[in-house]
Formats: C-alpha cells, structure tokens, sequence
C-alpha cells in the first residue's frame, strides 16, 4: 500500500469545551466549534451556525442557561462568536441595600405626608409620625406593584431584585420603586406574566388603599394656613377609577369648604393609579411596553415611536387651549422625553418569539383598559 502525500493529509483540530460550560455535543447540532477561549469569565466559541443565524440564540439558550450562563451570539472580525456570561447570583446576604432605601423613604413619606395633614415637619419634626397611615398607603401601593413583578418572575426563573424603594422629597415624598431584572426574558409568556403582574397586583392595592382612604375623615387645614397669603394650593385632578369608587361607596371627594380636603390616604391611593397610567405607557422597557411588546411583537415599536407626539400634543393643547399653566402641564413635556428615549431603547426582547394566547391577549385589553382608568389630562394643578 503506497504512503499517502502528506501534502494532503486533512487533520481536524481537537476542540476542548471549557470545564465549566455545556458538553460539545449539545452545541454542535447547532453551531460547529472550531475554537474556544475563556475571558476572565465569561466563555467563548468561534464556529459556524448549522441553522439560519437568527434561530440559533434560540436554540442554544436553554443549553447554557443549564449550565449558568447567559448567552449571545454575534460576530467578531467576521466570524461567529457564541459569548456565555455568567448569570448573576445573589450573595444570599443580608439586603443591605434596599432595607436602607425602604428606611428612607419612610422618612420621606412621613415628611411628605405631614405637610398633607397640616404638621409642620419642621417646628413639630417628632409630629411627623402621625402621618403615618399616607406612609403606609404609599408604600403599600407602590410595594405590592413591584413585588407582582418579583413573583412572576421568580415564577418564569428569571432572577429578579428586591424592590428598591427610591426617597426623594416630592409631594409625595417618593419617585416610586423599581425592581431589577437579570438577563433576558425565556419568552413572550414571560415576558408578559411579568409586566402585566406589577400593574394588576398595584391596582388591587390601590383600590384597597382607597376604598379605606374614603371612609377615614377629611382633614381641614388650620386658619394661619387658609389666611396666609403666601400659601400655595394644590389641586389634584380625580382619574376616572376614583370618581366611580367614591359614587359607589357615596363617599364625596369635592367639598363646600375649600379648606377641607380628603383623607391624606386618599392620596395614596391616587398615587397608585397615576403610577399605574404611567407604568402602562406602551413605550421601552415599562411595564406596558412589556405588555404590548409580548401582544403585538414587532409593532410595539412602532406604537411606541407615536407615543412622545401625542404627550407633547396633550401638553400643547391644554396650555393653548384649555389655558392651564404651565406648571400643570410641564409634567406632560417631561414624560414626551421620557418616552421619547424610552422608544428609542427598545422594548425586551424574548428569546422564543412565540404568539401569545386568547387569553393573556384579552387580560392585556382590560389590563390597558382599567389603565385607561386612571388617567387624569390635568394630574396636579399648582395655584399660587
């Protein structure tokens, strides 16, 4: 038997798969490894797709998730590049962190809510407790939103964050609570369980929170405030959910005396459905962009870009023509930016990008329409 040409001797390179991340065998139905590195952490293939390249993520991303990492496929120098980073884990310590915030923000509250029940926090600073049931309707509305969105997310395994409770001295005493998410969203199941959870659990807290709010007695303010003439009023515009809880309940929210006005835990309920309309704006990476993103696929995004025009347009209409002040409808031009900059991010985008069903389709309707609820054109009006 003659010596073959050496010349022609094709040997393939033996490939060794990192210890830590999944077997070769489950990758290479998909993607042919011909070379791998590790990067501090983070785990590296070099290969070619077996499959059209938009379908390997996923395909593969179970397989790694297995095995604790979280996946991107992409190129680099014109090859393709599988990149695993590690998914992060929580130290399981204490939550140092958000049990701080949460103390915080009860100060901010109770500061904040003083001022609603007539306290001066700043002559009677140990007065400041009583304003403890605004404090607790705030947190309460804005705790239970988050920890919707927690729950559901422990539930799809999407490892998600305490809520982190944000203190800062608005009327309200608080910019809300958010909750982080780590990695990206298994599918539009997912994907809407955890943005339709937050708004759903908040709007029954609300609703609670509000119904008690009505039947606690109004609060009048003092006559040093009433005849100061440096005093400034404050008007809050009723969403629609509260007119109807307050006609149910035959509870009046408007009242003879300017100088009496409802129970400050009202007010929190009114924080929990203005929080709730703006959580449901169908634009990025809030909650009703989440929602739309999982209903409507690719043409969220599109939505989303008319989003900023129309808050922009509602501002300029009730300054020009419904002859509010500016300082009522500023609010309006903020959230146009917002969202503008929210749409221009992007909504999540699910890994699988399967339809949804009839049914997460018709709770995503009511859950827009009971949004709808709790919209006010003027939310606060600032009389001087």
């Amino acid at each position: 038997m003659d010596d073959a040409d050496p010349s022609e001797i094709r040997v393939s390179p033996q490939v060794d798969a990192p210890e830590d991340g999944p077997p070769l065998e489950r990758i290479e139905p998909v993607f042919t490894v011909y070379e791998t590195r590790v990067e501090d952490e983070r785990l590296v293939y070099y290969g070619d797709p077996l499959i059209s390249p938009e379908q390997v993520t996923p395909e593969l991303w179970s397989v790694f998730q297995e095995a604790g990492y979280e996946l991107q496929f992409t190129t680099r120098h014109g090859e393709f590049v599988l990149v695993a980073e590690p998914e992060s884990e929580s130290d399981g310590g204490f939550p140092w962190t958000n049990v701080i915030l949460l103390f915080l923000t009860v100060l901010s509250t109770l500061f904040a809510g003083s001022l609603w029940y007539h306290i001066d926090p700043f002559t009677n600073p140990m007065e400041m407790w009583r304003a403890w049931p605004f404090t607790v309707a705030i947190l309460g509305v804005l705790g239970v939103h988050e920890m919707g969105h927690y729950v559901m997310g422990r539930y799809h395994d999407v490892d998600a964050s305490l809520p982190y409770f944000i203190p800062v001295p608005t009327l309200i005493g608080t910019m809300g609570a958010v909750i982080k998410m780590n990695g990206r969203m298994p599918d539009r199941k997912a994907l809407f369980d955890i943005g339709v959870a937050g708004p759903l659990a908040g709007l029954v807290a609300t609703v609670a929170i509000t119904v008690v709010g009505l039947h606690l007695p109004p609060v009048t303010a003092p006559e040093s405030v009433v005849q100061d003439p440096n005093a400034v009023q404050i008007q809050l515009g009723y969403p629609p959910l509260l007119e109807m809880l307050a006609t149910t309940f035959d509870r009046p929210l408007y009242r003879d005396d300017p100088a009496t006005t409802v129970n400050p835990v009202v007010i929190g309920g009114w924080v929990g459905m203005f929080v709730t309309y703006l959580n449901l704006i169908p634009v990025g990476q809030l909650d009703g962009g989440h929602i739309l993103r999982a209903m409507a696929g690719s043409y969220q995004e599109t939505i989303a870009a008319l989003v900023p025009g129309v808050l922009f347009g509602l501002a300029a209409y009730l300054y020009y023509v419904s002859g509010y002040g500016i300082n009522s409808v500023l609010i309006w031009g903020i959230w146009g930016v917002l969202t503008a900059i929210f749409a221009s991010i992007g909504p999540a985008q699910p890994i699988h990008d399967d339809r949804l069903g009839a049914g997460r389709l018709l709770l995503g309707i009511l859950t827009f329409g009971l949004g709808a609820l709790c919209f006010m054109a003027v939310p606060i009006a600032i009389i001087e």
